[in-house]
């Protein structure tokens, strides 16, 4: 059986539990914990987006956030012991607001109630089968976990690998050499288990060492509006490569099928539409996300491509057939 490319977006997540993976309740419950967020910091980034002290309700509100970060560090990079062009404040603002988000990740992330065996025994199975690819958009450890629990991510001896290995991140080991024929896992908008290393290397936390007291500053996770996402991306040694990567698994992959996700990350319907013409592209989603023509319209349009097929569920955790 040929490969694929299975991409999950955070679907997955509010179809097992809605409550723990909103977004929006993440950054609430950081934002109302002096332990993870002191008062002074959540005034600065209350100020920073007009929120009255109120959290940020999602990834749209984090506009003006990106764009005040950027220029800190843009000023900060340029300012010498001649020249304090910021205020004690404002230099250190880029560092706090890495430090809430890294924490609203952390989050998403920590959660031990497994995905159901019904769903996740014939997606196993068809991913021992064939190999293919599976790209994740959000920051759980439900997929992830899962399958290193479970053998399919374990090294060059697994089916699927994500570039670490020894002393960490190398896009060099995403190469298949020795006949060796594994599917990649690509954290496509990163992972609070990134971090980097006194050397400059990019490495991984294990998921026992992850906590919400864990201090993580770099900038590995894309959380922020869809319009700075790139840019991110672009920032990331290890994201910009798991970017190029999909582009390889798109090219080599019969179908893509993409899962719970909301179609509006636009830099990766881009990706997408360069390959929807040749590749069919299936759309896993909640049938309550609308009517069966607007749907089709919807995702035909977002991939540039009438070669999609959508498929909604009352529970797309009762999907098998992949």
């Amino acid at each position: 059986m040929a490969r694929k490319v299975l991409i999950f977006g955070n679907g997955i997540g509010m179809a097992h539990n809605p409550d723990h993976f909103s977004l929006s309740m993440a950054l609430e419950n950081i934002w109302d914990e002096p332990r993870y967020l002191p008062e002074d910091h959540k005034q600065m980034i209350s100020r920073c987006i007009g929120s009255n002290g109120e959290p940020p309700e999602g990834e749209d509100e984090l506009d003006k956030l990106h764009m005040v970060v950027s220029s800190c560090k843009m000023i900060n990079s340029l300012q010498d012991a001649q020249a304090q062009w910021l205020t004690p404040q404002g230099q250190q603002f880029p560092r706090e607001v890495s430090r809430y988000i890294h924490k609203v990740a952390t989050q998403l992330h920590i959660y031990d109630d497994p995905l159901p065996e019904h769903f996740l025994e014939p997606l196993f199975a068809f991913l021992r089968e064939t190999n293919s690819h599976v790209a994740t958009l959000n920051y759980d450890r439900l997929i992830y976990g899962q399958l290193v629990d479970n053998g399919l991510c374990a090294g060059y001896d697994g089916n699927l690998i994500d570039g670490f290995w020894g002393s960490g991140f190398a896009a060099d080991n995403l190469v298949r050499r020795q006949g060796r024929n594994f599917g990649y896992y690509l954290h496509l908008h990163g992972s609070p288990l990134f971090y980097t290393d006194q050397n400059g290397a990019t490495c991984k936390l294990t998921r026992d060492n992850l906590s919400i007291l864990t201090d993580v500053l770099d900038n590995h996770i894309v959380l922020t509006h869809v319009k700075h996402k790139r840019s991110v991306i672009d920032g990331s040694y290890i994201l910009r490569t798991y970017w190029s990567y999909l582009h390889n698994c798109c090219h080599e992959a019969e179908e893509i099928v993409v899962f719970g996700y909301s179609g509006a990350d636009t830099h990766l319907n881009d990706v997408l539409a360069a390959y929807a013409q040749s590749t069919p592209i299936r759309v896993i989603e909640w049938e309550g996300a609308g009517h069966d023509a607007t749907r089709r319209f919807f995702w035909s349009r977002a991939f540039r491509s009438d070669n999609v097929r959508v498929v909604p569920l009352e529970n797309i955790l009762e999907f098998t057939g992949w």
